[in-house]
């Protein structure tokens, strides 16, 4: 067997092993237990169980290492892995977590690394990347609700400080103040009590919050949702295309196969 038959053939072997649902399913628990363990750090316990989880670190670190070894050694176009950038996304992760630094000053780097290690599980789990990249796709679009939101929040903020401010200065004594009681207003935070306390003076101030809210947390945040939930939609729809495609295409190399099979029995009988 020469050398890059070889080289194929273990190619072909850890492109089996990383798509294996077992494999899967065994990394999906170790990120799960690697998450534990994290919560398990934040507890007071006694020195031998505190080194008995710093071998446990160690060895999920490993274990990854070993897992992102697989994976990419079972891309067919090595170039290709690094344009995917979940990819990169835990090649960073794990490569930063061998750094030995829990005893010099970037210790709590260390850990906080070792905590964005959960998020593996995202580029693990298929639906779960679908729906970080429908929020991603959807970051266009939101950007010129929030824009829109913040217009009508600088409005209302405005009014509020000019006409409430000396009734209470503490929520209405300036615009930037003024927006963040706007924001408590908007979730719903004792509401009632601002508007209230507003209304003895202003007796139809209570229009001034039902409009706000109405234009807030009813219309723009519903409007948020159904965006999101429109681009979900779209990237569903060209996963299951991009999935049809690769159906079609396997049946395609299948096809392909057999006739090159048949030609090869053909030759062999001449």
């Amino acid at each position: 067997m020469s050398t890059q038959s070889s080289a194929a053939h273990f190619q072909k072997k850890f492109e089996q092993l990383r798509s294996n649902k077992a494999f899967e399913l065994f990394v999906i628990s170790v990120i799960v237990f690697s998450a534990v363990l994290i919560g398990a750090k934040t507890y007071d316990v006694p020195s031998q169980v505190e080194i008995v989880l710093h071998y446990l670190d160690w060895a999920i670190t490993l274990f990854f290492l070993v897992e992102i070894t697989v994976r990419y050694l079972g891309e067919p176009n090595k170039r290709s892995f690094f344009k995917n950038a979940w990819n990169i996304f835990d090649t960073l992760i794990v490569v930063v977590s061998l750094i030995p630094i829990q005893d010099s000053e970037m210790a709590i780097i260390g850990r906080l690394i070792r905590v964005f290690r959960v998020l593996r599980m995202v580029s693990i789990i298929p639906e779960l990347r679908l729906l970080i990249n429908s929020l991603i796709a959807a970051l266009p679009r939101l950007g010129y609700l929030m824009l829109l939101m913040f217009i009508i929040f600088y409005i209302f903020a405005a009014v509020g400080s000019t006409l409430f401010a000396d009734i209470n200065p503490v929520l209405w004594g300036d615009i930037s103040i003024s927006l963040l009681t706007l924001f408590r207003v908007m979730t719903f935070e004792d509401w009632t009590d601002v508007m209230y306390e507003t209304m003895e003076v202003y007796g139809w101030s209570w229009a001034y919050y039902l409009i706000f809210i109405f234009l807030t947390a009813f219309a723009f945040l519903n409007m948020v949702i159904g965006v999101i939930v429109s681009v979900l939609e779209e990237e569903t729809a060209k996963e299951r295309a991009l999935d049809t495609n690769i159906v079609h295409l396997e049946d395609v190399v299948v096809q392909l196969n057999r006739i090159e099979e048949k030609l090869d029995r053909q030759s062999a009988k001449e």
